[in-house]
């Protein structure tokens, strides 16, 4: 199959879960300093591109997480690093699944995965997803409480902090409202301001 009909395949297949929404210049700069372009990740590793495409519309690798408004297909600079550590992409999704003791949950969470939208992550590990619900359903029941702790909470919202990059607006478009550093870090300093003055860590 040509290299441009899997790239527009690819490119389909993005938009039917993500929306067709405009990238500005703002998200195009974003995208381009947290994440690499596919070709010169596949290059940079001597792997056939046409070969990882294929691999992500087999549902073997995760999509790309964004696609730059060039058309490039933006990825992870550690988009091989997880199928690496499992042995090979053949065993990735036993491996992966594997950190779940539920296994729908773990199914689950590998669709979420090979979606490519886990760009919610500085990194993607089973072990960091884990974390991030933890720390996310943490911070939502301690809001919920009459007396909050504004001291814990600043510190589960520090250490999603470590672990979440700082999205960009086409990620409020294509999940369709604000983004867990909005509702869990951000809003969560708005409304506790950190006795030391603000912006202190």
């Amino acid at each position: 199959m040509p290299e441009t009909h899997l790239k527009e395949q690819l490119a389909e297949r993005f938009r039917e879960i993500n929306g067709d929404h405009p990238m500005t210049d703002a998200d195009d700069a974003y995208v381009s300093a947290q994440f690499v372009v596919l070709e010169e990740l596949c290059a940079a590793q001597d792997r056939d591109t046409d070969a990882v495409r294929r691999l992500m519309l087999d549902g073997r690798l995760p999509l790309p997480g964004y696609l730059r408004s060039d058309g490039a297909e933006m990825v992870p600079a550690d988009l091989f690093a997880l199928a690496d550590e499992a042995g090979g992409v053949g065993l990735l999704e036993a491996w992966f699944t594997a950190h779940w003791a539920d296994q729908v949950a773990g199914k689950a969470e590998w669709s979420a995965y090979l979606s490519g939208r886990y760009v919610c992550l500085r990194s993607v590990t089973p072990a960091t997803i884990r974390r991030k619900d933890q720390l996310t359903a943490a911070i939502g029941a301690a809001l919920e409480e009459p007396d909050a702790d504004a001291v814990r909470l600043h510190s589960l919202a520090d250490e999603l902090d470590a672990l979440e990059p700082a999205f960009t607006d086409y990620d409020r478009l294509r999940f369709g409202g604000p983004t867990s550093r909005d509702t869990c870090i951000d809003a969560v300093r708005a409304r506790f301001p950190r006795p030391d003055g603000p912006g202190r860590r």
